[in-house]
């Protein structure tokens, strides 16, 4: 019986690209394959033909004589027309691959990049504003300098793996599907250690501690990472380095608290410059300035200085300082303080709501309350 002609089977035109081609052969492969076709005698026959075409049509040189002389332009026909676990194999590889990340690898072992590591850098506030240049040592994997990370004793070198035949990889055939792992013998390196290196006992690499130089650029604040490539573990296999991420963590400072570029702090003032008004001394990363504090300012009240905050690596304007004024309850107060402060107490209150607005408002916030209730 004559051979149907290939793009009739696939379902393609003689103008088909490759893409086309193995889109149609996909679906018929599926479509037809034994395993999924078990009580049906005639798909295996079908997935053959559809196979054959395919593996006719997807060489360019194989098409072209096709195209040209059709069944009689191949000399004795396509190779690989049987049915097995090469055929199927092989086939299913190119075809499928790039749906599970595989295809064929040829005879390359695979390289790794080494791990990123994680430092954490403690500052005080003054040095993350400032800016600043930090040592600091940091346990890491490096390249084995005896075996130049080859892993194998000096004189010797690493064989190829006979799992994988050098590959790195092996294929694993599950029924229709064909799935390539990292090989288990040489985890992907491709090679194995029969004589290892005494000191990184075959790993390729040995543990150190490294010193490195850190430049802390000004402004920056708790959570800031800095990168320092390369720094991190060394890869594997010609792998390049990992790199080494550096976390800032800005310690809790005696006076102020920060809030990107502001800063804040808490005044103690005296009742009586809180009563009568004067200034005070207020400390900010710059030095002392003085801060007028007017009559009658009461505990809780903010104050805002201009330009007195600090700089963000983000943006170089500079924040500003808020200064929140506690007024502070005498204590310890001696019985001559204390016979004083009632006779001012009474003064006060002959005053009225003249010199405790506050107090004469609540009061009658309270009496209003308490009528509702009644």
């Amino acid at each position: 019986m004559a051979k149907r002609d290939y793009y009739d089977i696939l379902g393609v035109d003689k103008s088909a690209s490759d893409a086309d081609i193995k889109k149609a052969y996909r679906r018929l492969a599926m479509k037809h394959h034994p395993d999924r076709n078990k009580d049906d005698n005639d798909a295996e026959a079908r997935f053959k033909e559809a196979r054959e075409a395919y593996e006719v049509l997807k060489n360019a040189e194989k098409r072209s004589a096709y195209d040209r002389f059709g069944h009689d332009g191949l000399r004795g026909g396509p190779a690989g027309g049987g049915f097995g676990a090469e055929g199927f194999g092989d086939i299913f590889g190119d075809v499928f691959g790039d749906i599970f990340g595989g295809g064929r690898r040829g005879g390359s072992s695979q390289v790794f990049r080494g791990a990123d590591l994680g430092y954490e850098l403690r500052l005080d506030l003054e040095d993350a504003v400032a800016g600043d240049s930090v040592t600091i040592d940091v346990p890491t994997q490096v390249s084995c300098q005896t075996c130049s990370g080859s892993g194998a004793k000096k004189g010797s070198e690493p064989v190829k793996c006979t799992t994988c035949a050098g590959a790195g990889q092996v294929r694993m055939q599950q029924g229709f599907f064909s799935i390539q792992q990292t090989c288990p013998a040489c985890k992907g390196a491709g090679t194995v250690i029969d004589d290892p290196c005494n000191d990184c006992h075959g790993r390729g690499r040995v543990s150190k501690t490294k010193k490195l130089s850190v430049k802390v650029p000004p402004g920056v604040d708790d959570g800031d990472r800095i990168r320092l490539s390369g720094e991190g573990e060394a890869g594997r296999n010609g792998g390049p380095a990992g790199d080494l991420y550096v976390e800032i963590r800005v310690n809790k400072h005696k006076l102020f608290d920060r809030d990107g570029a502001d800063l804040s702090c808490e005044v103690p003032i005296s009742m009586a410059v809180a009563t009568l008004g004067g200034e005070v001394e207020l400390p900010t990363l710059e030095g002392n300035v003085s801060l007028k504090i007017p009559d009658g300012t009461q505990s809780g009240k903010i104050f805002r200085l201009r330009g007195k905050g600090v700089t963000t690596v983000r943006d170089r304007r500079t924040g500003d300082l808020f200064a929140r004024v506690l007024v502070e309850t005498p204590v310890s107060l001696t019985a001559e303080q204390q016979a004083l402060l009632r006779k001012f107490d009474e003064s006060v209150k002959e005053g009225g709501d003249r010199h405790s607005p506050r107090a004469g408002g609540w009061l009658d916030s309270v009496k209003r309350f308490f009528e509702r209730i009644g």
